[in-house]
């Protein structure tokens, strides 16, 4: 698998990785959402996990790492769930961010850090949370790829 395009340069925007971590990769039945701790204008929110790829990382690198920090999992990445920049996703006017659906390859996902918990969620209750607003539209794509015409949005 290759890394994909560099984050949009010009844009004053700091790169960021995340995973719409599923049940099966082969076959996935649930996607995995967790609820944010911090900081207090997202703390109640949903997401996808994740976090800022660290100076001389790759954003694949920088998932595996904060997957394996926040949820305790290893990952086996498929494919990527691509944006409207080059494949990345705008999160407000800060952040630009690739996203991958992935496999858990190793452990079970538990809130260590910024999250109070997680949830499993089928196509019948994937909009059952109050996703993050920029993670909305990264939701509906992940959908389309994850479950074509099974479900829409909320």
């Amino acid at each position: 698998m290759t890394e994909g395009p560099e984050p949009v340069r010009g844009w004053p925007r700091i790169a960021v990785a995340a995973a719409v971590l599923v049940d099966d990769l082969a076959a996935p039945s649930m996607l995995l959402g967790a609820q944010r701790t911090e900081p207090p204008a997202l703390a109640g929110g949903w997401e996808l996990p994740g976090g800022k790829v660290d100076p001389g990382e790759s954003a694949q690198e920088a998932v595996r790492r904060e997957l394996r920090e926040e949820l305790g999992v290893g990952l086996e990445l498929g494919p990527t769930v691509d944006g409207p920049l080059r494949g990345w996703w705008p999160l407000g006017v800060r952040y630009q961010m690739r996203v991958w659906v992935a496999g858990v390859a190793d452990g079970i996902p538990t809130p260590l850090e910024a999250h109070s918990q997680v949830r499993w969620l089928g196509p019948q209750d994937v909009w059952s949370v109050p996703w993050l607003p920029a993670n909305r539209p990264i939701l509906e794509a992940a959908v389309a790829l994850l479950w074509p015409g099974r479900v829409g949005r909320a």
